[in-house]
């Protein structure tokens, strides 16, 4: 699986607009075979950073990088950020998200 974590530092003009600029291409992005998970979350010590995780299958990574829609979010998502966005991505063991071993949670 590749594991990916990019933080996103959005000029103060563009966060509360960020969500509208990148929902086509997390729609996208998650109706791709190879997607396992693509979230997003934003900062609570600072409210103009976005954080990304996604995983993919092995085979699932190298056909995003490559799509139409992966293309036009990195070209238009440049005109919002403050810098060039920064990026853990790794390829790992596993299928996605387990169980946290260190607590346990009775439903």
């Amino acid at each position: 699986m590749f594991f990916i974590v990019v933080k996103f530092q959005t000029k103060p003009e563009w966060t509360e607009k960020w969500v509208d600029l990148i929902t086509p291409f997390t729609e996208a992005t998650r109706a791709e075979p190879g997607n396992l998970f693509f979230d997003w979350s934003r900062s609570v010590d600072d409210e103009n950073e976005w954080v990304l995780v996604e995983g993919f299958t092995d085979e699932g990574a190298g056909p995003h990088v490559n799509s139409e829609h992966f293309q036009k979010a990195i070209a238009t998502m440049p005109q919002a950020l403050v810098r060039t966005p920064q990026i853990i991505s790794r390829q790992i063991d596993g299928n996605g998200f387990e169980p946290m071993g260190e607590m346990s949670v009775t439903e």
